[in-house]
């Protein structure tokens, strides 16, 4: 079975995985929201690891697709409010002391997605490396909090690189005349754009 959006064939194993954390986001929240600690976690794990295979299945096998890009980024983001919301329900007390970091990240985060759409009307597609490298970072540091407690140094090394990701993020959309999922980061798009103005 071939479903095709604008060309793309969008049935492939990295959007079933996308779709999976989509599907599972109101039963994870139902959890926090309960209280279920135990199983919040467990599926708050899967959902994490779930977003590493995808994107790496997707590069790996070359069928990357731009409604592939914005089913992971879509999920992404329901991954993430998951996450802090477990974060403010079981693990604020930890956290509390550095939480100025994680409020820089979120205020550049959703600063990220309001210039995607003053720019481009949409959310960003975007896997720029160094946004890819600080999400299984941060994934690795929420498993680690809820598993096994809360390190200083990871936090600041995950949250701290996602602050600089989302920034570099920013500029990209600012250079960009439309979004791309194929983007690799900020030096890449210049080298590119010099070579192109020659």
């Amino acid at each position: 079975m071939k479903l095709h959006v604008k060309g793309e064939n969008i049935i492939n194993v990295p959007n079933f995985i996308s779709f999976y954390r989509l599907l599972m986001f109101p039963v994870i929240l139902y959890l926090a929201l309960t209280g279920n600690e135990k199983w919040f976690i467990i599926l708050l794990v899967i959902s994490l690891i779930s977003d590493i295979l995808d994107g790496g299945i997707a590069r790996l096998f070359n069928i990357r697709t731009k409604f592939g890009a914005a089913l992971d980024n879509i999920a992404d983001i329901g991954t993430y409010i998951l996450a802090l919301l477990g974060i403010f329900l079981f693990r604020w007390e930890e956290i509390r002391p550095h939480a100025w970091l994680l409020y820089l990240f979120l205020g550049v985060f959703v600063l990220s997605y309001i210039v995607a759409f003053i720019r481009f009307g949409k959310i960003p597609g975007l896997h720029l490396y160094l946004s890819v490298t600080a999400g299984y970072l941060q994934g690795i540091f929420f498993f680690i909090l809820f598993v096994w407690g809360f390190y200083a140094w990871m936090y600041y090394l995950a949250v701290g690189l996602g602050v600089i990701a989302y920034i570099e993020k920013i500029f990209v959309l600012f250079r960009l005349d439309d979004i791309k999922f194929d983007v690799k980061g900020l030096y890449w798009l210049m080298k590119q754009q010099r070579q192109d103005s020659v």
